[in-house]
């Protein structure tokens, strides 16, 4: 089979590659960049453990072929975290004991994250409704939208503080 070159950003890294046309995204991520945060879980789209970030838009890895990627910006959750810092909302899925076993946990994040890239302070209802492509076999759901409130309450707070002038 002949193969396709593509070119994306990933985690703002420029990325090269030679892709089978019938390879799936998240197949690409984990075998071939070795991003392994990127879950496979269902292989049917019905999970959301392989949500990533396509132009800042949650997507399912595991519905769209690599060389649709082509040209995109595509964040991983490896990519939110900045210079060893957890990002806001990782931190609030540990403090508030948004995770269990963890594994739906990286799908759970970015699509979260897109969400309140949206809407800054969403109602309980409208989380629940974002996360309506993501299941969680061990939490019951409360502790993650619990999470999300409050990974939204330091997303506005670390804003604030990177607004404020240094003297």
């Amino acid at each position: 089979m002949s193969l396709v070159k593509i070119k994306t950003r990933i985690n703002g890294k420029a990325i090269e590659s030679e892709v089978e046309p019938r390879k799936l995204l998240v197949h690409f991520l984990r075998e071939d960049l070795g991003l392994t945060g990127t879950h496979v879980g269902c292989d049917t789209s019905n999970c959301g453990a392989c949500t990533v970030l396509i132009n800042g838009r949650a997507v399912k890895s595991c519905t769209m072929l690599a060389v649709q990627a082509d040209g995109n910006e595509i964040t991983t959750i490896e990519g939110i975290s900045r210079n060893g810092e957890l990002h806001p909302l990782q931190k609030a899925f540990l403090e508030k004991h948004g995770l269990q076993c963890g594994y739906c946990t990286p799908g759970m994040l970015l699509t979260s994250l897109w969400l309140l890239k949206k809407n800054r302070n969403p109602s309980e209802e409208e989380i629940r409704k974002n996360l309506s492509g993501n299941l969680c076999r061990c939490t019951g759901y409360q502790s993650i939208v619990e999470s999300i409130k409050y990974g939204a309450q330091l997303m506005k707070e670390k804003e604030e503080e990177q607004e404020m002038p240094v003297r």
